[in-house]
């Protein structure tokens, strides 16, 4: 690992939770003038928030939530989102799926082309794979590593702090699913 890449790896992860995923990523250079921040911003936010609206549709605490047949209509609804996304999926110009990792501060991702250091651009991500709709952030190249596998670390800047709020509760959502496929996966065998 370089020193540029170390160094990013500190800024990064550090005191910041972190996921490991593979996921539809890209970084794309964008000459970003403070309108497209704001709006690319604004856009992220809201997206992150319908997703957790989704995601946390029904609290644990609600007795609604243990019934069978809500549970059952629930995993309709799943599937039925999973299907219609994969076919507005083929149509769409996603990302190819890499493996990352990313905290609320930016990510860690292979990429061969494009990318050079201090290069400012649009980290483009789908946050949910039921969801065939990608996440821009403003981003920056703070380190690349050369060789047969380049990889690029990029810090998402600037976000205002509701919307790295709304990052960081993703994350953690994401996170706590691992742990949950891991337990389920333990618990089989």
């Amino acid at each position: 690992m370089t020193p540029d890449a170390a160094r990013a790896e500190v800024e990064l992860f550090d005191e910041a939770m972190s996921c490991r995923d593979a996921l539809p990523a890209a970084f794309v250079f964008a000459a970003l003038d403070e309108r497209r921040i704001v709006q690319s911003c604004e856009r992220a936010e809201a997206l992150l928030r319908t997703i957790a609206q989704i995601e946390d549709g029904t609290g644990e605490d609600d007795d609604r939530a243990h019934d069978p047949v809500i549970q059952r209509l629930e995993a309709k609804v799943n599937v039925l989102l999973e299907l219609v996304g994969g076919l507005i999926a083929r149509d769409l110009a996603m990302p190819p799926v890499r493996e990352v990792r990313w905290s609320r501060k930016g990510i860690v991702l292979a990429q061969a082309e494009g990318g050079s250091l201090g290069e400012h651009g649009l980290l483009r991500l789908q946050p949910a794979a039921w969801l065939p709709q990608l996440l821009e952030l403003p981003a920056r190249v703070i380190a690349v590593e050369p060789g047969a596998e380049r990889r690029l670390w990029l810090r998402v800047e600037p976000l205002p702090d509701p919307l790295e709020a709304a990052l960081e509760r993703h994350l953690f959502r994401v996170h706590r699913r691992a742990i949950a496929r891991r337990n389920q996966q333990k618990a089989r065998g």
